[in-house]
């Protein structure tokens, strides 16, 4: 399971999950241009298929790609070793169709953190390593910007994983917290990792 990041120092590494969504991740991919950040994006297979133009602006703004399932199953782990390899290897020839020739998706990350051993060797078997989270926002919840930053303010110690989202619901609170998380990273001379691959 990756917890690190390929940069030491202080460094933070952002993910979103649950997209590409057409109208919140182009606001998301603004707010992380305007602070120089680079951040990792856990997409959703139909989400990518149903939105290519968005994957490609992820990719060409430097960002990296995860699978994040076909179905966003988040009982993968009940279900056959055939059902979680197609909801992985599916997931991500959908994701690197819509982001184009020589995409690359290193990283799968389980819906809801499923993480059994034997999942985590079906995507480290074809390539991709298992991405974890140190600091989960909970922003899925739509708790308020204010509790969103208690949340990830709770673990944010260089190194950290940061779990946000850009799909799958309203998330004018996710971009409002990340608005006021780029500006306090940037405050406290934070710089911009990559989980390891």
């Amino acid at each position: 399971m990756q917890h690190g990041l390929e940069d030491g120092g202080k460094a933070v590494a952002l993910t979103f999950d649950d997209g590409p969504d057409p109208r919140w991740t182009p606001q998301i991919l603004a707010l992380l241009a305007r602070h120089h950040a680079k951040a990792t994006f856990c997409e959703i297979g139909p989400n990518a298929q149903a939105h290519p133009a968005v994957v490609r602006q992820i990719t060409a703004a430097g960002h990296r790609l995860c699978d994040h399932s076909v179905h966003h199953d988040e009982h993968q782990s009940a279900k056959s070793a055939d059902y979680n390899t197609h909801e992985i290897l599916d997931a991500r020839q959908e994701i690197a169709d819509a982001a184009g020739p020589g995409a690359e998706v290193p990283y799968y990350r389980a819906p809801g953190g499923d993480f059994k051993p034997w999942i985590r060797e079906i995507a480290a078997g074809h390539g991709m390593r298992p991405l974890g989270w140190t600091s989960d926002s909970d922003d899925w919840k739509r708790p308020g910007t204010a509790a969103i930053m208690h949340h990830i303010n709770a673990n944010l110690r260089p190194g950290a994983i940061v779990l946000m989202h850009d799909g799958g619901g309203d998330r004018t609170q996710t971009v409002q917290a990340l608005s006021q998380l780029l500006d306090q990273l940037d405050a406290q001379h934070y710089t911009y990792s990559f989980p390891g691959r």
